[in-house]
């Protein structure tokens, strides 16, 4: 490293399809790199992809063909994700993006990433369940804050924003 350049800190951002994600994107940006060039962190994008069987169920031991359409409708959403995601980063003159995308339960994908990355934030966004639905379907966002090792942002989407 030169004399008077400065390593930048790794901020990691957990992405879905979902607009709250999307909402914590262009929060971070907002507030994270209001001024690229002067920021003091490098942004990492980090989608976990669904497994075919995940999206299958107990329907996975049906035909090669179904798992071949799954694994093909995965793939074009990953694409428009990740497509969506950086454009909104170049819209900010965020260019210096990498995106880390993996398969499996996003809470793991997610804290392992930061681990990887050796981040010293990660923002999700938060889909807002209430008390039985984050019982029942989990919270990424919960978990997150529960067992990455660095700080953690959650970012609500304003009631009037859905």
């Amino acid at each position: 490293m030169e004399l008077g350049t400065k390593e930048r800190r790794v901020l990691v951002i957990g992405m879905d399809e979902s607009s709250h994600s999307f909402y914590a994107l262009e929060w971070t940006l907002d507030h994270f790199f209001p001024s690229p060039e002067t920021s003091p962190f490098k942004l990492v994008i980090v989608y976990a992809r669904p497994t075919p069987s995940s999206v299958l169920g107990f329907a996975q031991n049906g035909s090669p063909g179904i798992v071949n359409l799954v694994e093909a409708d995965l793939k074009k959403t990953t694409a428009r994700i990740v497509d969506k995601a950086k454009a909104m980063c170049n819209a900010k003159s965020v260019d210096d993006v990498k995106v880390d995308i993996s398969e499996g339960n996003p809470r793991n994908i997610i804290c392992d990433a930061v681990e990887k990355h050796h981040a010293s934030i990660l923002v999700v966004g938060s889909h807002g369940y209430g008390t039985l639905k984050r019982a029942v379907l989990g919270s990424v966002s919960d978990y997150c804050a529960h067992h990455a090792h660095c700080s953690v942002l959650i970012v609500k989407k304003p009631k009037g924003k859905h």
